[in-house]
């Protein structure tokens, strides 16, 4: 794997995000082998993973050039359905998971690691559900998991505002579970997680995995429709002019 890095260290199995010359962003091949990555983990020994980011970032989200580049609808369904698989995978991933957020977690990025079970952000962490700056809906269960954590109506406010959060801002809504110092007291924290009951944590997650993920399915199913829709837009495609001019965009509602 290129853009992936996964390493095994006893009971834990740690995948890192590798494109820190694009911030993490996710394009085709990095959304593959994150599919390939979860199956390996899924069927290895660990109870526990950890999910991080190198360079300066945990993730800007979806690969915007890379997704530019998918006009023929089979394409956009193919990268969509590799999405769904992706976050099914995480979220009902028989281990206890772990998203370690520094530096920027946005749109898809920010919805994957919504998937895990603990998101933990160090204090220059920012965190953002801008799917709206270009004239798009969140995807990747975003909408499914802003709603579990915030409930509805806040999680609508998010989606729509789609302005980045600080740490804090983002453990105050119930975004963040913990906020570290560095590094070091992340590991601190995983490792004190480690010395867990497992068995009986990964028990109970499943239980309720079993009681959500047909939700979850069709949050995605349903997001993929709205969004092939959305990128017909003026709107989106607006979104996009500013984007790549560096502007601010001038959306007309259609």
């Amino acid at each position: 794997m290129e853009t992936i890095v996964l390493t095994f260290d006893q009971n834990k199995a740690i995948l890192e995000l590798n494109r820190p010359q694009a911030l993490n962003a996710m394009d085709v091949k990095m959304l593959t082998e994150l599919v390939d990555a979860l199956r390996k983990i899924k069927e290895s020994d660990a109870s526990v993973v950890v999910i991080r980011g190198k360079g300066r970032g945990f993730s800007a989200g979806g690969d915007i050039k890379t997704m530019l580049a998918v006009d023929d609808p089979s394409q956009f369904q193919t990268v969509m359905k590799t999405i769904q698989e992706m976050i099914m995978l995480l979220y009902t991933m028989p281990k206890i998971t772990v998203s370690l957020i520094h530096g920027p977690a946005a749109g898809l990025g920010f919805s994957f690691a919504l998937a895990s079970d603990y998101l933990i952000a160090t204090k220059e962490a920012r965190l953002a559900m801008n799917f709206i700056g270009i004239g798009l809906i969140p995807d990747g269960g975003g909408h499914f998991f802003l709603a579990q954590r915030v409930g509805t109506a806040k999680a609508k406010q998010i989606i729509w505002e789609g302005k980045p959060m600080s740490a804090d801002e983002a453990q105050q809504l119930g975004l963040i579970d913990f906020i570290v110092e560095d590094e070091q007291q992340a590991e601190q924290a995983i490792a004190s997680l480690q010395e867990k009951p497992l068995q009986a944590m990964i028990a109970t997650k499943m239980l309720y995995v079993e009681q959500t993920k047909e939700d979850l399915l069709r949050v995605l199913e349903l997001e993929t429709d709205a969004q092939q829709r959305m990128r017909q837009t003026e709107d989106h495609r607006e979104g996009v002019r500013a984007f790549l001019e560096k502007r601010k965009p001038v959306f007309g509602g259609r």
